[in-house]
């Protein structure tokens, strides 16, 4: 493990040695603070990776570090899984270009919270043992259950996963002057190494210590951008709006999503998408009881919510700081430099200097490595427990187990670098909101009708589960950004960007009626089965710890 350490230091040194690479735009000059902050940073969470790897031993730890994670550092955990390259950079770059509406936009990722937290969060930790399949097939089919779940997982997975590693490469590209494919490859090994040896663990540790960083960091900034107007929100949006090229406009809605089918498709994918997310819901098997997953998604929700109160401030600060004379610097013939994406970062140099901009960047890589690392260890987990351990190979031993479960922590991780150099031009938030249509589509339902509804049946579960998650992929190629701006098209088939509002329905409707249809004895046993599921969700009865409420 040593070794290992000490060969990653060095390939990342030989990587920045190289660090005055040009670009498109201009050419950046190495940022000492940063690149000594980000080396304290990679040090320090090795050094964790190491501590975990040596309490990692069983499948139980590699997976859910023993259950043995407080409601309060879960909910922290969670909070840093959920704060993405997409979320802090992407949503402050958006409310930067398009005001209110990027506001509203962070609205709906917030609002999946709730769901969670009243209809899912305990029944999750009295059914479920690893993964969110083990609630979908506890009392229907494991073969069919568990290869779909399998199948959303890593479709959800592998989406996320781009966003992120094309996030991680154009962020470092343009702080430290490094080649893009240099910075996703560096992603790419320092997340193999994290989940490989040290399991959810280290993967938990990793999110706790980014999410105290990242909120500190975005708190500094919102509370200096709030002292240069004398902590007046209002000074604040009316400054915003004079130095905007959009005026007043920046203060209402419609910049962004124009019309209600579009406004309503992307707060149904954010909402339900979030309850369906899979490196989030595996958080809830970490700690030791019901109570314990009701208080993480509470501490999880405040957090979350708590970010995306100073993520606007940071946005219009952004609006305020970078339009003015000072932020000129910051311009390349007229567009900001590294794109809107980068508004919160520049911002950062004008706040704090050449020190804050370096906390910073620490900090946004962080975000992506806990991010990436999750994202990664729920993919290992769809195969190896899913897939493997329940219809592969039902006599699987623990160590058989984890040891597939490495296996395919390098394959993903070696799977993301290549995509994220592959998807270099693509637009990450898209893919994030992809991402998120495709867990509400083809996820949530069976998970939620799984746990509430009585009448659900292996063949309704498959087959409306498969319905749902391929009406979401086909209506996306068919939209306008694939089938227009990709395949280049005169005019998309399907109108709009994201399908949600109709892939969720189609999913929820095809599950019912695949369901009333099968008169199957495997059906009504299954539909008898209910009751003592039902029995085990609200109670923990037959769950290890979950009895304590």
């Amino acid at each position: 493990m040593l070794r290992v350490l000490a060969l990653i230091s060095i390939i990342a040194l030989s990587a920045f040695a190289a660090g005055d690479a040009s670009f498109e735009a201009s050419k950046r000059e190495l940022n000492i603070p940063a690149i000594i902050m980000f080396f304290i940073f990679i040090m320090g969470t090795l050094g964790l990776t190491y501590w975990a790897a040596k309490k990692t031993k069983s499948a139980s730890d590699f997976y859910t570090a023993g259950g043995g994670i407080t409601g309060f550092q879960n909910g922290l955990a969670i909070a840093g899984d959920y704060m993405s390259a997409a979320a802090f950079l992407g949503v402050s770059g958006l409310i930067y270009l398009k005001g209110y509406d990027g506001v509203i936009y962070a609205v709906s990722f917030l609002v999946g919270w709730p769901i969670i937290l009243f209809f899912m969060a305990e029944k999750l930790r009295n059914l479920g043992k690893f993964t969110f399949a083990d609630i979908a097939a506890y009392r229907l089919s494991q073969k069919e259950i568990r290869t779909l779940a399998a199948f959303g997982t890593l479709s959800v997975v592998v989406l996320y996963l781009i966003a992120q590693m094309v996030g991680a490469g154009k962020l470092i590209q343009v702080l430290f002057g490094m080649e893009y494919e240099f910075a996703v490859i560096l992603v790419g090994v320092m997340m193999i190494i994290y989940v490989t040896f040290g399991g959810m663990l280290a993967t938990t540790w990793v999110q706790i210590i980014k999410a105290c960083l990242l909120l500190s960091g975005v708190t500094f900034m919102a509370v200096m951008v709030l002292y240069h107007f004398d902590f007046n929100f209002e000074s604040l949006a009316v400054t915003a709006a004079e130095r905007h090229n959009d005026g007043e406009a920046i203060l209402a809605p419609g910049g962004f999503i124009s019309d209600p089918i579009s406004a309503i498709s992307l707060g149904m994918a954010l909402m339900f998408g979030t309850a369906g997310l899979p490196h989030v819901l595996m958080r809830f098997f970490t700690v030791g009881n019901a109570k314990e997953a009701r208080k993480s998604v509470v501490y999880a929700t405040g957090f979350v919510g708590y970010f995306w109160i100073i993520i606007t401030i940071v946005g219009f600060g952004a609006i305020a700081f970078l339009n003015s004379d000072a932020g000129a610097a910051y311009f390349v013939d007229g567009k900001l430099f590294g794109g809107n994406n980068m508004a919160s970062i520049h911002l950062s140099h004008m706040l704090g200097g050449n020190a804050f901009l370096g906390f910073i960047s620490a900090v946004a890589f962080a975000t992506i490595l806990a991010v990436v690392s999750g994202l990664t260890l729920s993919g290992a987990s769809a195969i190896s427990h899913d897939l493997y351990s329940n219809v592969i190979n039902p006599n699987a031993t623990d160590e058989q187990v984890v040891k597939i479960s490495r296996i395919t922590v390098v394959v993903v991780g070696f799977v993301g670098v290549i995509l994220g150099i592959a998807f270099e031009q693509q637009n990450i938030a898209y893919m994030v909101g992809l991402a998120f249509g495709i867990a509400a589509s083809a996820n949530f339902p069976i998970l939620f009708l799984s746990i509430y509804w009585r009448g659900l049946t292996t063949r309704g579960a498959f087959l409306g589960g498969l319905t749902g998650l391929v009406t979401a992929v086909t209506l996306v190629i068919l939209g306008p950004i694939v089938w227009v701006q990709i395949l280049g098209n005169a005019e998309a088939l399907f109108p709009y960007k994201h399908p949600a509002l109709f892939s969720v329905t189609i999913a929820f409707v095809a599950i019912w009626f695949f369901s009333k249809v099968d008169n199957s004895e495997r059906g009504k046993t299954e539909k008898e089965l209910f009751r003592a599921q039902n029995i085990r969700a609200n109670t923990g009865i037959g769950a290890s710890g979950a009895v304590d409420h």
